[in-house]
């Protein structure tokens, strides 16, 4: 078991393969304001080495194995090969090696209360939500996200010792490696299926994660799941129970929508109290995140009236149904749903919002997801008007020409969904802007570079009015 602890200074010199990932950037950026020399390689550049680079870390563009010769601890991401040459210089070497989520882990145990949000869908969402509630209150929590929120002026804010927030993922079993004194777990359904088996992996790997919290911590979890009492039961922590539908410790009742999809609720704590909840983002989804981040006030013993203003005032995260702007009284929006459950969410969220046609332009995520979910996929898509499949996205997989995104077009096509296959993003940019009407709303919706769509679309506009 990997060892780690900033106080020790085990370790002086610590070097991130692939450090320009959203969550690695903030791990190191904790590391630099803790005095530790921190280097990295990536094979992108972009804004976010760039702030590292300004903050004193040694940034390297390309892997090359002259990069880790004074490291003396290694941490490396998922996503990088077994045969980068970095990673085989440290264990030529002997250099300390470990994965990011074990670093994370370790990392926990260096704050006195350390907060994990966990689930297949909503962790980005709910982690701003709960920054944004502990931001606004005495805690000076250090918070890193999954995404880009203004209330912290991007993905990572340093604070005290005292608080960590923090995304926790569940992809290869992540977050057995974990150790918050409260954990969330918003959901749990088939997902990464690369790595997971099935249903049951999923679930098994969830209890592990609760068996990880001591006696006096916190497990808040969706009552609603129906796995939750398998965790629940397996769990030696102190359970808060969320949810809309089972009887659970928190519950939202009475929701409605206002004109915008924004959900309105009263909240029921302990079926006792009531409070008004008006969240400023779109979709029933969230009113489960906002329980799970209201929970989580509560159990740090937050005013209510802290916990719940702050609810009403969060904005959202980037790319989580995102207003990237507005051509000729169409609504360009962009969201990183690329799992069923997920777009099926909101799509249905947008579909509150307007009454108006709505295009999803969607760009499936890894071939493995593609294919194992086919079906799940064929039926997320009910509340869109027209839908349009680019190419898959790769990401860490190679093409074995066991599925391609005309299978989903063609599955959408026999569900009744208006859909089509268009591989070029230029392509789709002028389809939209020779179809696409005043009123109607255009979603750019996956985990790729599909958003680049709804920036073009923008930019577009911008140089036909001048």
């Amino acid at each position: 078991m990997f060892e780690f602890c900033i106080e020790d200074h085990k370790y002086s010199h610590i070097h991130f393969i692939g450090i320009g990932g959203i969550s690695m950037s903030g791990l190191a950026e904790i590391l630099l304001a803790e005095g530790y020399k921190v280097s990295g390689s990536d094979m992108n550049k972009g804004y976010i080495l760039e702030r590292l680079k300004n903050l004193g870390a040694n940034i390297y563009i390309g892997h090359n194995k002259s990069h880790v010769e004074k490291a003396d601890l290694v941490v490396y991401t998922d996503a990088i090969s077994k045969d980068n040459e970095e990673l085989e210089e440290s264990l030529k070497n002997n250099i300390p090696m470990v994965d990011r989520a074990t670093f994370l882990g370790a990392l926990m145990k260096n704050y006195e209360n350390s907060i994990a949000v966990s689930g297949t869908h909503g962790k980005t969402t709910t982690t701003g939500m709960i920054a944004t509630i502990l931001n606004r209150s005495l805690l000076k929590p250090t918070i890193l996200l999954g995404g880009q929120l203004n209330e912290i002026g991007g993905n990572v804010k340093l604070g005290s010792k005292k608080y960590l927030v923090t995304e926790a993922c569940e992809y290869k079993g992540n977050i057995t490696k974990y150790f918050p004194t409260i954990a969330i777990i918003l959901n749990m359904e088939e997902e990464h299926l690369d790595y997971f088996e099935n249903i049951d992996h999923i679930v098994n790997t969830f209890v592990q994660y609760g068996q990880n919290i001591q006696p006096h911590g916190h497990l808040i979890i969706n009552a609603d799941d129906p796995n939750a009492h398998k965790v629940i039961e397996n769990t030696k922590a102190k359970v808060i129970t969320f949810g809309l539908n089972n009887k659970a410790d928190l519950t939202a009742e009475n929701i409605s929508f206002s004109s915008e999809g924004y959900p309105r609720f009263m909240l029921n704590i302990g079926s006792e109290s009531l409070y008004p909840v008006e969240l400023s983002i779109m979709g029933v989804h969230n009113v489960y995140n906002a329980l799970a981040s209201i929970a989580t006030g509560y159990v740090l013993g937050l005013p209510i009236d802290t916990i719940i203003n702050s609810i009403n005032d969060y904005k959202g995260t980037n790319r989580r149904l995102e207003l990237k702007g507005i051509i000729n009284g169409i609504k360009i929006i962009d969201d990183y749903a690329h799992h069923p459950t997920e777009i099926k969410a909101s799509l249905k969220a947008l579909r509150n919002s307007t009454k108006n046609k709505i295009w999803c332009i969607f760009q499936p995520h890894t071939y493995s997801r593609t294919k194992l979910l086919l079906e799940n996929f064929a039926q997320s898509f009910s509340e869109a008007d027209k839908v349009i499949i680019p190419d898959i996205y790769a990401a860490r997989e190679q093409d074995n020409g066991l599925i391609h995104s005309t299978h989903l077009v063609d599955a959408l096509l026999k569900n009744g969904i208006d859909a089509k296959y268009i591989s070029s993003f230029e392509d789709i940019e002028n389809y939209i802007i020779n179809n696409a009407e005043k009123g109607d709303v255009v979603v750019t919706m996956g985990a790729g570079n599909i958003y680049s769509i709804g920036d073009s679309l923008l930019e577009h506009n911008k140089k036909e009015a001048i």
